[in-house]
This record gives structure tokens, sequence and C-alpha cells, in this order.
């Protein structure tokens, strides 16, 4: 597939922006229909919302207040010189075309709209429609025409969900700040301004092609205001990255003599697999909220997984187009001249990767010991986590939400701004229940309101706010001491318990979803990397990498420290389906980078059977491309703090110090130093188990650098586990550095002969290991009781022939393999291997 879309690039280019407009112009004429369903099955709130709908049918518009209050020498707020001011600003609100009516505190039937110490008032405004429905411009008009009403004395704010979208930053600002970092970033990676632009287009497709598609999904199915957001989020993280890897194999196969269409083909063929398994993980890992069988989260599902999927897509089809277009020019012209002059770059990865990891493979314990003292500081404010809702009270103090928020509490009390409602069915008396609750200990006010078929419901105010414990504390005591003691059906409902109630069974099932999330990591690594101590490692990783994304999470949003610096507003719980979110996003991202990390030292396990040059090579080949990835990841997240949505930055915080904390300590520092002090472990797997597992390639082995021409189908070789033979890992390591003539072409053939002794007699059981000019093993193989032998061969070419047999020595030499068959016999003495031929 990576052939045909580099080869017919114009047909794919043209099918991408097709569908891109195809989905924008649909999208765009259909609207959106996003909506919050928070009510929870069989729980409480959800009763006393379906018995308050029942009989009192909402109004279908957004209702919002404006607030007033009055200080210094302008009097009370139902003097003559504030009224003449406000009511003629109501009046005008009222007559606006979208506002369905407005409920003043001038009416005697509404004089609980006015304070106790007659200073603060406020006003409800019912809009005609839903607040993501009510125009802008609209809005800012009634803004406008409220606060101009102001005098000295007299302060004027708004407050509600409609009134919040003036004070949102212009759509896409954060999206646009992260790309733009991204693109810095790049840049400095590549040093090619093509290059730099590539996973931006194919980020920028899979997002928007995502983002018209949810738009869509939203008039059939219940998405929430918040998905979009989050799936841009992923989005854009998850497709730069996985177009960067691919980008970076594909520049380096260049780099090292490949033609440019080669070089993309085996790209994808790599790192493009990768990124499908990567991209799948991520999307189980996302499913996995539907474990929480919360109806909420099943549409940040749909849009999320919707936008990884059109991401990953980007990635294998449209990309290789891209590369199609650019040629060589993916390459900077330093890179270019350089390339042209000195040849092609060698196999051997160096630079500070490769001393990094040299010195990792030096010093595993210390390292792994800072890196969990690191981790496990961070991890302590977890311990305080307390999930709820955020509320215009955490809003920046400069928003009017924010003031009219505040001025409600000063004025009426805390509670005001989140009341409950204890709705009672069935026509009871509630006289004796009113009086009960007003005697409780945190209740400031309590009153029924007159019943309507044949159901009351209690306005209740706390004296603590929405976001207290102490108001946690008056729901629990209502439920489970005030209303059974009554003696009659009540349930309590309102914002505030809808919320309490989501944390709660958030926090029930949480564990579930962990587990369920985990166990399906640990299963897809156990089957592309054949080993328990993997997957086992990775998942404890991740968890560590969890609790301290938390830690920091706490701190900042619950805490509030740097909340001033970072401009977000005041500190609160954390939302309560934040967590749910996070640890899906978290896996599947810690996921990628394990994939990436761990299949190169994989790839050379199998090929060496050396774990310490397997874990060092992989983490120097890898290591760069993994912390260029989460550094754009970090800045596409942290960007979102710009969203003006409370939810969005706590997930970019949050998820960018995850990937922070994953990229730079864990899978930089802690995985490899594990993987050092367990050796040879690491790729333990019971041999039971090995017949039973499916085999799938997460990421074949690159094909030998020296057979530019084409493809060649290398013949497989079974992977018989670590070698055993420590004269054949040196002679391995020799074979590497050595420089035999380049490859011709044409089609595979092998190379056969006999083994025999110094005495002439056969020499059985020895390997035979054929290895390519870049030391990638070709193919290997025992010799048979006659010592015969016979290895494939991919292509005519040199290549490097190396024996071993126990008790005699080991050597290794050069072999040049013409268009037909090569016999080549092979003499082995105690003091070396002689040749024949």
């Amino acid at each position: 597939m990576a052939r045909w879309c580099y080869r017919h690039r114009l047909v794919v280019l043209v099918l991408w922006v097709g569908a891109l407009f195809g989905l924008g112009a649909a999208g765009t004429s259909a609207g959106t229909d996003y909506s919050n369903v928070f009510s929870l099955p069989d729980t409480d709130s959800k009763q006393a919302y379906d018995l308050m709908t029942k009989a009192f049918p909402r109004s279908s518009g957004d209702t919002d207040t404006v607030v007033w209050r009055s200080s210094g020498d302008a009097g009370s707020v139902t003097d003559t010189a504030v009224r003449s001011r406000i009511e003629p600003a109501l009046k005008e609100i009222a007559g606006m075309r979208g506002v369905g009516e407005v409920v003043g505190p001038y009416d005697a039937k509404n004089a609980a709209q006015i304070s106790r110490d007659g200073r603060t008032a406020f006003a409800q405004i019912t809009f005609t429609d839903q607040a993501n429905g009510v125009p802008k411009d609209l809005v800012q008009k009634v803004v406008d025409t409220a606060q101009d009403a102001e005098r000295d004395g007299l302060r004027v704010e708004l407050g509600g969900q409609a009134i919040t979208r003036t004070q949102e930053p212009p759509t896409g600002v954060s999206e646009v700040v992260g790309i733009a970092a991204a693109a810095v970033v790049l840049f400095l990676a590549f040093g090619s301004l093509f290059a730099m632009l590539l996973p931006i287009v194919v980020a920028i497709t899979g997002v928007g092609s995502g983002m018209m598609a949810t738009m869509l999904l939203s008039h059939v199915t219940n998405v929430p205001e918040v998905a979009p957001l989050l799936g841009s989020l992923i989005g854009l993280g998850v497709g730069i990255d996985y177009a960067l890897f691919i980008v970076t194999r594909h520049r380096r196969g260049i780099q090292r003599g490949l033609e440019p269409e080669e070089s993309a083909v085996r790209a994808l063929n790599t790192s493009g697999r990768a990124v499908l398994f990567a991209g799948g993980t991520v999307c189980i890992a996302l499913a996995g909220m539907l474990v929480m069988n919360l109806r909420f989260l099943d549409g940040v599902v749909i849009a999320t997984s919707l936008t990884v999927v059109l991401s990953v897509l980007a990635a294998i089809t449209l990309l290789p187009a891209l590369l199609g277009l650019l040629g060589r020019r993916v390459l900077s012209r330093k890179q270019l001249r350089k390339l042209a002059a000195a040849g092609p770059d060698p196999a051997e990865a160096s630079g500070p990767a490769a001393r990094w990891s040299a010195y990792v493979q030096k010093r595993p314990r210390s390292i792994a010991a800072m890196a969990l003292v690191v981790m496990a500081v961070l991890a302590l404010p977890v311990l305080s986590l307390r999930l709820g809702a955020t509320d215009q009270g955490n809003n920046q103090e400069s928003t009017t939400t924010r003031q009219a928020y505040d001025l409600l509490a000063e004025g009426f009390g805390p509670g005001f701004n989140g009341p409950l409602q204890v709705v009672v069915p069935g026509g009871a008396d509630t006289t004796g229940l009113v009086r009960t609750i007003r005697a409780t200990d945190g209740v400031a006010q309590a009153a029924a309101a007159p019943p309507a078929g044949g159901i009351t419901v209690i306005q209740v105010v706390p004296k603590t706010s929405p976001q207290s414990v102490g108001t946690d504390r008056l729901i629990d005591r209502l439920r489970d001491d005030v209303i059974p003691e009554a003696g009659v059906e009540a349930h309590v409902g309102g914002v505030t318990a809808v919320f309490k109630d989501f944390a709660s069974v958030t926090g029930d099932r949480l564990p579930y979803f962990v587990g369920a999330i985990i166990g399906l990591g640990f299963l897809l690594l156990l089957i592309a990397f054949r080993s328990l101590v993997v997957p086992l490692t990775a998942a404890l990783m991740n968890l560590i990498a969890a609790a301290a994304s938390f830690g920091v999470l706490v701190a900042v949003f619950q805490w509030g420290w740097g909340t001033e610096f970072l401009g977000i507003g005041k500190e609160g719980p954390i939302t309560a389906f934040l967590p749910v979110i996070m640890l899906s996003l978290l896996f599947g991202l810690s996921m990628d980078y394990q994939v990436f990390l761990v299949s190169r030292m994989h790839e050379e396990w199998v090929h060496t059977g050396d774990n310490a040059r397997a874990v060092r090579v992989g983490l120097a080949e890898t290591s760069r491309v993994i912390n260029c990835a989460a550094l754009i990841m970090i800045c596409v997240f942290s960007a979102f703090v710009l969203s003006g949505d409370m939810e969005g930055a706590m997930a970019g915080i949050g998820l960018a110090a995850a990937v922070a904390l994953d990229a730079f300590i864990l899978r930089t520092a802690l995985v490899p130093a594990a993987m050092h002090l367990l050796g040879r472990s690491n790729w333990w797997l019971p041999g039971w188990l090995e017949g039973r597992l499916p085999h799938l390639a997460v990421e074949p082995a690159e094909p030998p650098a020296e057979s530019p021409a084409g493809p060649h189908k290398n013949t497989p070789h079974k992977n018989t586990g670590p070698r055993k033979n420590t004269e054949h890992v040196q002679t391995a390591e020799y074979i590497k550095t050595a420089e035999p003539e380049k490859s011709g072409t044409g089609g595979a053939t092998v190379v056969h002969g006999f083994l025999r002794t110094a005495d002439g007699d056969p020499l059985a059981g020895a390997s035979v290991t054929l290895v390519s000019r870049g030391g990638r093993q070709l193919d290997r193989v025992t010799s048979i009781a006659d010592g015969s032998y016979i290895v494939s061969v991919p292509a005519p070419g040199a290549y490097i022939l190396a024996v071993t047999a126990r008790g005699l020595a080991s050597r290794a030499h050069h072999v040049t393999v013409g268009s037909g068959p090569l016999v080549y016999d092979v003499e082995l003495t105690d003091e070396g291997a002689g040749l024949v031929n």
C-alpha cells in the first residue's frame, strides 16, 4: 500500500482533500448538537432529576444571571437611584430577539432575589436556545447592556453558561499555539522546512477530518461539548508523533543510501507497522472507558477514537504520498551535500544519545534509584486527590462570571451557587421534613415549592460552597440520616448532587477500568515481544507514570500551586471524569513509547542474543526521536491551557506532565536501567506459552541497506532464543564493523557446502550465520550429521559468513555471491578457520 500511495500521490492527495472539504461542508451546514449527559442510572440524583423533569418541565433555553451590588453612598438596591439604572437595562434585554424571559427582583413575589442586607440582587435571563445555540453577538449585547448600567458604587456582573462564551478565546487558539510550538521543535530536529511541515500537515488533516466527523455524529449520538476539545488534543499529539516516527525512519534510509521510494516503503513497513500497532493500543485504551458504563464517556470515546483512527490513516496513506512529492528534499541542504560528498552514513548510532545509553549501561542501579525517587516524590500529592466538579467559581478573577459567582456567594451565602433539591413524590406532607432539614447542621435555608403533579421540591441552600467537603457531607447526611428518620420517600438532586454521584461512581469503577486497560496492554506486549518481563515492566511503569502525573495535577489544580502563574483560575477539586480520560490517553501514549523503544531492543536481541547490547543500541537509536516526540506532545498539550476551558486546561497540564515524566525519566532512564539489571530475564517466556501465542511482528527488521536497487525478500529464520556461545557474540560485534564491497542486484540465492574438522571428519551441530554488511543477521542454520549446511541469500553481493562450533575457534570472512548458488566448504581447527575454496 505504501508503494501504491507513493507512486499515485496525486490521486491520494485529491482523495484526502476531497474528504476533508466534504466533511467540512457537511459539518458546517449541519452544525453541532453536543449534549452533556451527566445523570447516572441507579443513583439518587438521577431519580430526583427524573421526578423534577416530570413535574416541572424545564424551559428549552439556557438561564443566565445578572447580579448587581451597591456599595458606599449608593444605598440599597431597592433605592430609586439604583432601580432607575437597572430596570431600563433589564427591559431592554427582555426585548432582544432570542431572549425569552427576564425575571427581576422588583416584583413582590421575587423578593427572595434581594439579599438580606439589601445590597445585592439578581435577575434571571432565559434565552430561547441552549447555551451553545445562543448567538455569541446576542450574548455580548446582553453583557454590554447590563454593564452599561454601572456607575460609582454600583457593580454589575453576569454569570451562566451562555455568558461564559464571551470569555472564551477565539476558536483554535490553543491548537494554533500548540502547532506553532511543535513546528519549532520539528525544525530544530530536522533542519528542513519541508520535513518540518510533513508531520504538521498530516496531523491537521487527521484532526480536521476527525472534528468534522464528530460534529456530524453529535446529531445521532450523545457527544459532550468537551469531546471535540479532547479529540483535537489527543489527535494533534499522536498525529504529529506518528508522522515524526515515519519521517525520521525515511530520512535515515535516504542518508544510508536508499532511493527515496524504497526508503519510504521500508519506513512504512517498519515504523508504519509500529504506528498501526501504537494507534490500535491508544484506541483500545480509550475503549476501556466503556467499562465505566457512563453515558457521558461514550461520546468522548467516539470522538477521540475516531480522531486517532483518522490520524493513523493519514500517516500511512497521505504521508507516503507527500514523501513522493518531496523526494530527497526531506533532507536539509547540508545533509544532501554531506551525502553527496561522504556517501551513506554508517549504521551505528552516535552522539549524545549513544553516550547517554552507554552511561545507563555502566550505572543502572544509581540511575534507577534516582528515577524512582523523583517519581515517588511527584506522586505524593495524589494521596489527597479529591474528585468533584469545576464551576464558574474556578474561573479567573478578572472574568465577569467569576465576579458574579463571588457576589452571589457574598450576598446570599456560599451555598447559593449550588443549591440542592430534595424531591418528594406521592404528595406526602413535607412540613416535618422541611423543619428537620432547616435544623440540620450545614443547612443555611430550606423552603418547599408548591406541589405540582403530586411532587414537592424542597430547595436546600447549604452553608458551604458547592465544591466544599462540607457540602458533600451534607448530602450524605440528608440521604443517610435526615430523610430516613422523617419516614418519607425523598431523593436528593441538583447539580452538586449529580457531580457528587458522578465522582462516587467513577471512584468505585476506576479499579476495574485500570485493570482492564493494563490487562489488554499486557496481552498486546506479550504477543508482540514474546516475553513475560517486558509487559510486566511496562504495566508497572504505566502505574508509576499515572501516579506521578496525577500528583502534579493535584498540586497545580487542587492545591493551587502555580495557578496564578498559569492564569487558570482558582483551585478546586479534580473534575470527576478527568481521571478516566487521562488514564486512557496516558496508557495509550505510554504504550506508544514502549513499543518504539522495546521493538528496537527486541530486534537487536534477536540478531545478537546479547541483552546489554540490545538495550544499549535500542536506547541509543530511539531515545532521540522519543524525546523529540514527547517534546512536541508537551507543547501541544500545554497549549490547551489557553482553551478557556478548565477541563481542557486540566487535561492539557496533566497529559503534558505525564508525557514529560514518561519519556524523559521512565523510557529514557528507568526502563533501560531496569532492563540492564534484569539481564537475559527480560526475554524469558515459558516454552509451553511460546507455542500457544500467535506471532505478531510489530516492527519487522529493516532490510539490509546495501540493496538500494529494490526490495529483496529475506528468508525468515526462527528465533532460537539467546545465543549461548560467547565467542559467537564477540564475532557478531566484530563483523558488524566490516566493510565489504557493495552488493549487486538480482534475485535470491543460497550459499551451501560442508563443514569439516582438521582430520576431515564431518562437523555436525555447528552454527553457520550469514550477515549483511550493516551487521544484520540474514539467516542462521545448524549443520546436520554429514556436516552440510545451506543458508539463504537475499540477493547477489558481498556478505559475511560466520561459523562457530563448541571447542573450536570462531571466525568470520567475506564471501561474494553471484547470480547463482555458491558452494563454500569450511574447515575448522583449534587455531582458527581455514577456507577450503
